[in-house]
């Protein structure tokens, strides 16, 4: 205990680290306090120094790590000497959340959108801030290759944005539904398909 004591950046790091995998798991409605302090090693009263409620954790865990996580993945999409649909694809195939992903489980994002968005303002805006950046880093990038002469002129970015992610959150949603990895992979290469034909002629590989 003395040792999270001396570090509460380590300790806040720590409970929101098991907290995100907690509501992954369980559920924000359903996740366990009592869980995320047994995986943890921390005191009930470190863990409201650090966070007042289990509302003010939750909303931690969207702000300091699904949104950095995204944003580390996507700022490759305003690098301005990498094609945006070799990008794109590239970020597709990574692992996408803070640790392995569990197909049965879903996406942690569409998850928190279909639970709480409808419920509580606070994780409506955090959540719907979110996925506007990330369609926003595709329109941009689409719209640079358009510029460069690698993306098709005949798509339009913003439509073609939209459609992408609720695509790759589609995917993990059926994937979900499925219990299978094989859903998964197959809705993701077809996204992959999708995102190669939207190169330009002259940039076709």
């Amino acid at each position: 205990m003395a040792q999270h004591a001396r570090n509460p950046d380590q300790t806040r790091e720590s409970l929101l680290l098991a907290a995100f995998e907690e509501i992954y798991h369980q559920g924000f409605r359903q996740a366990s306090l009592d869980n995320i302090l047994r995986r943890t090693g921390v005191t009930k009263g470190a863990l409201y120094h650090h966070f007042p409620n289990k509302m003010a954790l939750g909303y931690a865990v969207v702000d300091e790590i699904i949104v950095p996580h995204g944003e580390t993945r996507w700022r490759r999409l305003g690098d301005e000497s990498l094609n945006p649909i070799d990008t794109l694809i590239e970020i597709g195939e990574e692992e996408p959340f803070p640790f392995a992903r569990d197909v049965k489980l879903g996406c942690p994002i569409n998850n928190l959108a279909q639970e709480m968005a409808g419920i509580d303002a606070g994780f409506q805006e955090r959540l719907n801030r979110f996925l506007d950046r990330w369609r926003n880093a595709i329109e941009f990038a689409l719209q640079r290759g358009q510029r460069a002469g690698q993306v098709r002129h005949d798509i339009d970015p913003r439509e073609v944005a939209a459609f992408m992610v609720g695509a790759f959150e589609g995917a993990y949603g059926l994937a979900k539904c499925a219990g299978s990895e094989e859903v998964l992979e197959t809705c993701l290469n077809g996204l992959k398909s999708y995102a190669n034909s939207l190169r330009a002629m002259e940039a076709t590989p």
